[in-house]
């Protein structure tokens, strides 16, 4: 039997800013839990500021895990975060305490609880090929070209999605096979897996506009803390490219982008900080509503309102019942 049967799993999920982290921590000094990061931007190290990584004091608090495990040059893949996770559940439960899951990088979650076919590896030379395709017509005739050959997974990225449109593209070369085909050929049933003792807690907002107030004062927070001098200092290691999964992250890629274009002005004014709030803020709840239509495609879910006064202890009220559900004190 997997090891999730052998005890409870609690998932906490939402759209980025939605008060996971705080919910997180609640649910963890209530219930002995630790905490398994699910997030494909936690696990870079350096990169602290625009990724919101939990503080030092809440790190000590309790324990978490999954976040600072790869260099901002390595790649870091649902595969192996499914790998991984199920590996610390089964330390977690060892330990007689509450596996934590929380994060917002959907594809994780989705790995975990429907299970995910392995697919085929990174291809330098498909890479390079799209890459040269996409300078020539642009990202939005790529974006055409995969709505051709896997019109399932073109109908949920955006025509510039550069990264999700050349991972696809790449997959269906490579194998043949459209991504979307991965995705759902290992598939169990919600109901089935929830059973072996997965739950699911989502934190969404009722009123969107609330979500997308908390996005814009946590971005300014984030310059106010000193995130473009993080950039510059990523940056200046000179082994890092834009083209990266972790330059790629929301936040960092605007930035990253926003200097390239400054330092080819040269005698330019200082750094237009006020267009990079604009693009970030706005490339953050682009990132919210994917992670939202992610969401609504796991009905098996518990929905808490992340925009009502009591959102926590409404949290906290759901994991009551799952244990309950599950047997777990």
């Amino acid at each position: 039997m997997s090891s999730v049967a052998n005890g409870a799993v609690i998932c906490l999920a939402g759209p980025t800013a939605a008060g996971k982290t705080a919910a997180a921590l609640a649910i963890a000094q209530e219930h002995d839990a630790e905490i398994i990061s699910v997030d494909s931007a936690l696990v870079y190290r350096g990169m602290d500021i625009g990724t919101a990584k939990p503080s030092a004091a809440e790190l000590a608090a309790v324990p978490h895990h999954l976040i600072d495990i790869r260099d901002p040059l390595q790649a870091y893949s649902a595969a192996e975060f499914v790998r991984d996770a199920m590996r610390l559940i089964a330390g977690i439960h060892a330990r007689g305490r509450l596996a934590l899951l929380v994060g917002g990088t959907m594809l994780y979650f989705k790995a975990l609880i429907h299970g995910l076919d392995d697919m085929p590896p990174a291809d330098p030379v498909i890479r390079a090929a799209l890459d040269a395709e996409a300078q020539q017509k642009g990202w939005p005739a790529m974006h055409a070209e995969l709505a051709r050959v896997d019109p399932v997974t073109a109908a949920r990225l955006p025509p510039n999605d550069s990264q999700r449109i050349q991972r696809a593209l790449e997959v269906q070369r490579s194998s043949g096979r459209p991504l979307s085909s991965f995705h759902t050929s290992k598939t169990i049933a919600d109901n089935e897996r929830l059973t072996m003792g997965m739950s699911l807690i989502s934190l969404e907002p009722v009123d969107r506009a609330w979500l997308h107030e908390r996005i814009a004062r946590r971005f300014d927070a984030m310059l106010a803390a000193g995130f473009l001098d993080e950039v510059l200092r990523l940056r200046a290691r000179g082994d890092l490219n834009p083209d990266l999964p972790s330059m790629r992250c929301v936040g960092y890629r605007q930035a990253w982008e926003l200097l390239d274009v400054h330092r080819s002005r040269t005698g330019e004014a200082p750094f237009p900080m006020a267009r990079l709030r604009e693009l970030g803020i706005n490339a953050t709840r682009q990132l919210a509503k994917r992670q939202l239509t992610w969401l609504r495609s796991m009905p098996a879910r518990q929905v808490v309102a992340c925009d009502s006064p009591d959102a926590v202890a409404q949290v906290l009220w759901q994991v009551e019942q799952q244990l309950a559900r599950s047997g777990k004190p």
